[in-house]
This record gives structure tokens, C-alpha cells and sequence, in this order.
């Protein structure tokens, strides 16, 4: 009985020393911004805004674009995540009004766009991702490092350079004409963009805050931006 008790004991120390071990390799999940840079959007606003600089033009046969956001506002109204303008609607991401995440190419047509059920927009930390590639149409939307299915879109399609990126505002001219009640209220931070396709293991790593490619369009670190109207960087 005591031989019985010892190997016993011996099991459970073995066991909660390889529990603990678990639980201090976990990676920690990265829920704040990485830096002291912090797109505030107070309310609701046909002016406020952010031009963003990219470091190369939006010539894109694939990208992936990530961000961190939290937003209050309700769900029966459409949000604009990301307006992409040329001569039109080059490229957009929309939260719907029915609750649906949407990519549109070169249209404001629902009808043409790539729709996603996915979880809500809340207070807290949700990490966004978006991926496309033109050679297969493949599109995915990810939160919080897991992939949603993934859809085809507009394979053999590619974005043309030359337009202006907003945050904040849904464009239907060049930096103006902006509409309040589809505006972004919350806030933004660790904004990066590819114009390539990140690999699974990749986007985990943004997600989590460990080491991942330096977005070659867009850069949370190195970004440059131009402010509209009273939208606050903090």
C-alpha cells in the first residue's frame, strides 16, 4: 500500500509539473495596441477621419490586412472598416447592416460583394484580418487568429494604384462626401497591411503579438497618416 502511494504521488507530481509547464509556455495573446498609437473616433461624424500614406502604391493581386478595433455602435447600421477610393470604390470593408463583414472590389453593389457571418464588433479587443489572392479568388476573414470559411472572389481581379486609403469614412468622391450614419465610432490600432497573402502560422503570430513580417503597405510602427476633422490619436 504505502509502494502503491508513492507511485501514486509520484504520477500526480509528474502530472502537475507538466500541467504548469503547459500553462507557462501558452504564448501570450496580445490584446492591447503595441504602441502608444491609438485611432480614437468619438462619434458619430461626416468629417472625422485618417488619411493613410501607404509606403507602396495599392497595386494588388493578393494582400492581407489586419487591425485591432472596438466599437459600441449598434447593429442595425452599416460601419465602414476600410475605404480604398480611385475613381470609385477600389476596395472596401464593411460591417453590414444585417451583422455580415464584407469585401467589395471596385463597387458599392451588395450584390457584388463577398459576405461573411462572423462574431460582432464589441468593446473589447477583436483582432481583424482580411485575405485575398487573385489567382485562386480565395477569401478569408479572420478574428482573433481563427479563420472563417473561406470563399471565392473575383479571381483573376486586380486592385490599381493611384487612390486614397481613409479610415473612419466611407469615400464616394476623393477625401470627401462622406455619409455620418455609415462613420466608424471606437477605436483603431495595429493597422498593418501586406501585399501578399500571410500563411495561417503568420497571421496567429500578429494576432498574438509575436514575431511577424513587417507590413510592406502598411506599418503600425512606421505609419504615416494625415488627420481630419477631430478624430484623436493617443
Amino acid at each position: 500500500t504505502l509502494f502503491r502511494s508513492a507511485t501514486d504521488m509520484g504520477i500526480m507530481n509528474a502530472l502537475i509539473a507538466a500541467f504548469t509547464l503547459l500553462v507557462v509556455c501558452l504564448p501570450e495573446i496580445k490584446t492591447c495596441c503595441s504602441s502608444g498609437r491609438t485611432f480614437i473616433f468619438p462619434k458619430e461624424s461626416s468629417t472625422n477621419g485618417v488619411i493613410m500614406n501607404p509606403e507602396i502604391p495599392l497595386e494588388l493581386d493578393a494582400f492581407t490586412l489586419c487591425m485591432r478595433l472596438t466599437s459600441e455602435l449598434p447593429n442595425d447600421r452599416d460601419i465602414i472598416l476600410f475605404s480604398y477610393f480611385k475613381d470609385g470604390d477600389e476596395l472596401n470593408i464593411w460591417r453590414e447592416v444585417d451583422g455580415r463583414f464584407s469585401l467589395y472590389f471596385r463597387s458599392s453593389d451588395r450584390d457584388s460583394a463577398v459576405m461573411f457571418k462572423l462574431p460582432p464588433i464589441t468593446t473589447f479587443s477583436n483582432h481583424l484580418c482580411v485575405t485575398w489572392e487573385s489567382s485562386t479568388g480565395l477569401t478569408a476573414f479572420w478574428v482573433n487568429g481563427e479563420r472563417s470559411v473561406r470563399k471565392r472572389y473575383n479571381s483573376g481581379f486586380k486592385v490599381q494604384p493611384g487612390g486614397v486609403v481613409i479610415l473612419g469614412q466611407d469615400q464616394d468622391s476623393v477625401e470627401n462626401s462622406f455619409d455620418i450614419t455609415q462613420s466608424f465610432v471606437g477605436e483603431i490600432c495595429d493597422l498593418n497591411m501586406w501585399n501578399y497573402a500571410l500563411s495561417c502560422e503568420q497571421i496567429h503570430n500578429v494576432y498574438k503579438g509575436l514575431e511577424f513580417p513587417k507590413g510592406n503597405i502598411f506599418d503600425w510602427n512606421t505609419l504615416s497618416y494625415t488627420v481630419l476633422g477631430d478624430r484623436k490619436s493617443t
